[in-house]
């Protein structure tokens, strides 16, 4: 099997969904199959988030792992689905709390349908995701995935805390996006060591290499949030200083700007408010803080790939090698 070339944009990502077609074809499927519902609302809201769906790393980080450890069953279609099943419930929710209009360039399911019929459909797929996990049969796939559940749940709740808190630090920062976004790249990747039956060591790296996959993620996403075209992102630039998060950008530029642009950013953490984000943006890049982050997440792309040279090689352990370098090259 020929390995994969890179190229801009998202040619990668095409490539590694080719590299595992029949798999992601039948993932697809799988996920349409598994939305039905005998109540049209459920269908209706799951369907709109579903038919607008991202990129699905989080499937694709499933399947290239599993077949990276010469997985030969069918185990990892389920289980690639009962990822984008989880991740989509925590959109979901994630637009209700932040009172989003947009994602992926898109309106959302609750500014459609409601808050009321968001949550509940997130609900649902959270429920259809463990009947699935318990169709799998296998007790350690449903520890991991209801411990990540759990974690994503805490990583919520914490990043709320931190709202409207100019004060947060660095690390304070990276546990959020741990537990809110890496842990499911993590229990993904995971799996796929699960289903092949590997040895702990092989598991471990595997973890390390979705956690580390996972950040970079969220950290370039963050970057994004300040440096690029609506159209690009697929939501409102600036959203996130609206919900008074404080992301990495802003806090490297509060620790390292001149005492006005921390007093001017500090200003807006509090009160949420975008009415100075080009000022802002301009402080953020002047300061360095972009570049910052940048390099933070090329540090976290590089940690996933050294994590991979436990893996035997293979086109598919270089496809994971291609996705981490994706997370981090990739622009909306």
């Amino acid at each position: 099997m020929a390995l994969i070339q890179t190229s801009s944009r998202d040619e990668p990502l095409t490539q590694l969904r080719e590299l595992v077609l029949d798999d992601w074809d039948n993932v697809n499927r799988l996920i349409f199959k598994r939305l039905g519902s005998d109540v049209a609302l459920v269908n209706q809201v799951a369907h709109h988030i579903i038919h607008h769906g991202g990129k699905r790393l989080r499937p694709l980080t499933v399947l290239l792992a599993a077949r990276a450890c010469r997985c030969e069953t069918e185990e990892p279609i389920p289980a690639a689905a009962i990822i984008e099943f989880i991740h989509t419930a925590t959109l979901l929710h994630d637009d209700v709390v932040d009172n989003s209009g947009l994602r992926r360039g898109q309106e959302t399911a609750n500014s459609l349908f409601g808050n009321q019929a968001s949550v509940l459909v997130g609900d649902f797929l959270y429920s259809r995701s463990f009947q699935m996990m318990v169709e799998l049969g296998h007790l350690r796939i449903l520890k991991v995935l209801a411990n990540a559940t759990n974690t994503i749940a805490e990583g919520e709740v914490l990043q709320l805390m931190n709202c409207n808190n100019p004060d947060i630090s660095e690390l304070d920062y990276m546990e959020v996006i741990y537990r809110k976004t890496a842990k499911l790249f993590e229990a993904g990747a995971r799996l796929g060591a699960i289903l092949s039956g590997q040895e702990e060591t092989i598991e471990e790296a595997l973890a390390d290499y979705g956690r580390h996959l996972g950040r970079a993620f969220q950290l370039v996403d963050d970057a994004l949030d300040y440096d690029a075209e609506p159209e690009e992102l697929g939501k409102n630039i600036g959203d996130d200083l609206a919900d008074g998060k404080p992301t990495l950008p802003l806090i490297y530029a509060m620790n390292n700007g001149s005492a006005a642009e921390r007093h001017l950013i500090r200003e807006a953490i509090e009160s949420g408010s975008t009415q100075n984000l080009r000022s802002i943006q301009l402080a953020i890049e002047t300061s360095g803080g972009l570049k910052y982050t940048a390099q933070r997440a090329e540090e976290e792309a590089a940690l996933a790939v050294q994590s991979l040279d436990a893996l035997p090689a293979s086109a598919y352990r270089d496809g994971l090698k291609v996705l981490a370098e994706f997370a981090v090259n990739r622009r909306f």
